[in-house]
C-alpha cells in the first residue's frame, strides 16, 4: 500500500500544481523517490524529522507544465505482479519508464533488462 500512496500523492501534487508534497518516510519510499529524481521526474527530496520522519518532495515543472503526465500502478497489495527481465516492455514508445523492485533495489525497465533481473512490477510513469 505504501508505494501506491506515494505515487498517487505525487500525481495529485502535480495535478493541483503544488510546489512540494509531503509523505511518511520509509527506506523503500526513499529508494523510489531517489530513482524518480535520477530519472528527472522530481526536482529533489529531503528527509525531515527524528522519530517520525517525513519525505518532502519538490515537484518539477517545465514551462509551467508538470513533468509527469500520468502514472499507472501495477502491483497492489492484493495482487502482486512479478515479471522476468524478458517480459519488460517499453512504456509509451520509450517516453516513460517502468519501475521494478528487484533484489538489487529499485530499477527501471531498461536497467533490469541490462542486468537480466526480474522483480515486482511497481508502476509505469510517463
Amino acid at each position: 500500500m505504501a508505494i501506491i500512496d506515494l505515487i498517487i500523492r505525487i500525481k495529485n501534487g502535480y495535478m493541483a500544481r503544488r510546489e512540494q508534497i509531503s509523505t511518511p518516510h520509509s527506506k523503500f519510499r526513499e529508494a523510489v523517490v531517489a530513482k524518480l529524481q535520477e530519472l528527472g521526474y522530481i526536482m529533489g527530496y529531503e528527509v525531515t524529522g527524528d522519530v517520525k520522519k517525513n519525505i518532502t518532495i519538490t515537484l518539477k515543472y517545465e514551462d509551467g507544465m508538470p513533468v509527469v503526465t500520468d502514472v499507472k500502478v501495477q502491483s497492489k497489495p492484493g495482487r502482486r505482479i512479478y515479471i522476468q527481465y524478458k517480459e519488460v516492455k517499453s512504456v509509451r514508445g520509450g517516453l516513460g519508464y517502468s519501475l521494478l523492485s528487484t533484489s538489487q533495489g529499485i530499477l527501471t525497465g531498461p536497467e533490469a533488462k541490462k542486468k537480466q533481473i526480474g522483480g515486482e512490477l511497481l508502476f509505469y510513469i510517463w
